[in-house]
């Protein structure tokens, strides 16, 4: 993890994970961690341990951790935001106390899938980078053809002796 950008969402992923953390004890104890539950609190166990091993895999820079944040997370938050977003979009009601968990559930839906797509897209742009890595104190050297020795057949073969 060379970039600045990886380390600052591996921190979001990491506080975002806490969060989920935290809403699923207080679930547990039966209160609701700022007006937020758990869509399915089964689910959201298993799901805590299969991003907590996807930021492992994220950390090494494997593709494959992102693909399976991105699903985990996308079928999870993506049914609640397109039913939050709809709900929202299609209701005349003014801001209530109900409406304002509606809001909140929402958002963290969105926040849930914005920081996979984003770890995704890092990793995309990142990979032609891993795969060729540009040192620039010797490639000048050992990717410069034109500094190539030509070797004739003129060239003196001949291995002398000092002795």
């Amino acid at each position: 993890m060379k970039n600045f950008s990886t380390w600052i969402l591996v921190m979001f992923m990491v506080m975002f994970w806490v969060l989920r953390i935290a809403i699923a004890i207080s679930y547990e104890m039966g209160e609701s961690f700022g007006g937020i539950q758990p869509f399915n609190q089964t689910m959201e166990i298993v799901l805590l341990f299969v991003v907590l091993a996807c930021m492992l895999l994220i950390v090494k820079r494997k593709m494959i951790g992102a693909l399976i944040y991105l699903l985990a997370y996308g079928m999870y938050f993506g049914t609640d935001l397109m039913t939050g977003i709809s709900t929202l979009m299609s209701s005349t009601v003014e801001i209530t106390t109900s409406s304002m968990g509606l809001y909140l559930r929402t958002f963290v839906s969105l926040i849930g899938i914005a920081i996979p797509l984003a770890v995704l897209f890092d990793l995309l742009l990142d990979k032609n980078r891993k795969a060729n890595p540009k040192d620039k104190k010797t490639d000048w050297f050992y990717q410069n053809e034109q500094f190539d020795r030509q070797v004739d057949e003129r060239a003196d073969k001949n291995n002398y002796r000092t002795m």
